[in-house]
């Protein structure tokens, strides 16, 4: 598997990933300046998400089963809306009204969720065992794809960006969370 790129053909699996669809189309085909971004595994200290299920699941059990065969990167929120702000207060107004302009932003790196979990767990000092399991054995109503890695080379080159690895961005959030 290769990282996808802005210029891949979309296959959404499902509402979820149509409705997004929609809305980027929707955003690209208009006459509004803007440009889309798109992301993945996104997380942050604020709200309810992975991270946090992740951490208060890790304090009630002793162990437990994360799928391992579906690969992306955790993205930290805070990364994504740092890069946000950049592009918008550098002057990028010429990328910013291209029509048609798409992105791909996400943190360094490439974790299954198993991965994700365990550094979860590491970093947050939580005493729980995390298993591996297939995703035939963590039946759900949405389909997930099981590589969804994006490739950042095009926001980097154009918005000269620095990327942080999802890791070091983990532990900025669980840091936070402690402080909270």
């Amino acid at each position: 598997y290769l990282p996808y790129k802005e210029t891949d053909v979309v296959s959404p699996l499902g509402v979820y990933g149509n409705t997004k669809r929609e809305g980027e189309l929707s955003v690209l085909n208009s006459d509004i300046d803007g440009l889309v971004i798109r992301t993945s595994w996104l997380y942050s200290s604020y709200g309810n998400n992975f991270v946090k299920i992740m951490l208060r699941l890790g304090n009630d059990r002793e162990e437990l089963g994360v799928i391992f065969d579906q690969v992306g990167t955790p993205t930290y929120a805070k990364d994504l809306a740092f890069t946000c702000l950049s592009i918008l207060s550098k002057s990028n107004q010429d990328k910013i009204s291209s029509k048609g302009n798409l992105y791909h932003f996400s943190n360094e790196g490439v974790a299954s969720w198993y991965d994700f979990s365990k550094a979860i767990m590491s970093i947050g000092e939580v005493n729980c065992k995390v298993k591996p399991i297939e995703t035939k054995d963590y039946p759900t109503p949405a389909k997930r794809p099981h590589y969804s890695v994006l490739n950042k080379t095009k926001i980097k080159n154009d918005f000269q960006i620095e990327i942080p690895f999802w890791r070091d961005s983990l532990k900025a959030c669980i840091l936070k969370l402690t402080k909270e």
